[in-house]
């Protein structure tokens, strides 16, 4: 007969997982090793900062100690700098009050003279009127100087006066004139024109020619239809007083009107 095969039954198959669970005693030591380094951890961050902190304090009381333990020569030399201090200060105020006080001063007469300049511009204003209605002032000559200066220069000053009959300002021409009993030289002036209300000043400087010796000086004068002629006996002038060396040291002609001395 022929033998019964009979489905064999299925036998159940067991699954292994790769995770195995940790024991407690290895959970445990895990834990207190991570509990253990954090706690080390935090002291010694702690540790570290006090110290630091610590440093620093120890150095800001070392800086405090030797700026405080001076000794007393150091006192007294800055004692001595400080009231010379509060001294120059003082002279300083006692100076800036002086110069506010004579610019005070000095603004009063400059005031004073500007009403001074003005009135006296008036009492002229009167004279040239009074006079130009009585014909005016005819040109004629007030005042002459001729000065000696370093470099073989020489000054000239001349106080001109004129007042025309219609009261006006007129132009007038200068001319100078070194003589001798055979040559003559004419001295450039500058400004070659002058105007003339009243009185004009006539300044300016030449160089003597090398190897010149004038016996005289002639001054001819026109303006507004006069003319006129003086001649001066050229006389060899004593030394001035004080006479600088270069004449770079006399830098402007003298303005002052001239005055008989």
């Amino acid at each position: 007969m022929p033998t019964e095969i009979k489905p064999a039954s299925s036998v159940p198959t067991k699954r292994f997982s790769s995770f195995k669970p940790m024991k407690p005693l290895l959970l445990t030591l895990f834990v207190s090793a991570v509990l253990l380094t954090g706690v080390i951890a935090v002291i010694f961050g702690h540790t570290l900062g006090y110290q630091r902190g610590l440093k620093a304090l120890q150095d800001s009381a070392q800086k405090e100690s030797n700026n405080s333990n001076l000794s007393a020569k150091e006192v007294k030399a800055l004692t001595l700098k400080l009231e010379m201090l509060k001294e120059q200060t003082s002279t300083a105020q006692q100076e800036r009050d002086i110069s506010l006080n004579n610019l005070g001063v000095m603004r009063i007469d400059m005031q004073d003279l500007e009403v001074k300049n003005l009135q006296l511009q008036q009492i002229n204003d009167l004279y040239v009127k009074a006079l130009s209605k009585r014909g005016g002032l005819p040109l004629q000559i007030v005042a002459e100087k001729i000065e000696p200066l370093p470099e073989n220069a020489f000054e000239y000053r001349f106080d001109v006066a004129m007042l025309a009959p219609d009261g006006r300002e007129h132009t007038l021409t200068p001319k100078l004139t070194l003589l001798t009993e055979d040559n003559l030289v004419e001295v450039p002036l500058e400004p070659s024109k002058y105007d003339i209300k009243g009185v004009a000043r006539i300044r300016g400087r030449f160089v003597m020619p090398e190897g010149f010796t004038p016996a005289q000086a002639r001054l001819d004068l026109a303006s507004n239809g006069q003319t006129i002629e003086q001649i001066y006996d050229w006389k060899t002038a004593s030394l001035v007083d004080k006479m600088p060396i270069s004449l770079a040291e006399i830098p402007e002609t003298d303005q002052r009107p001239i005055t008989k001395e």
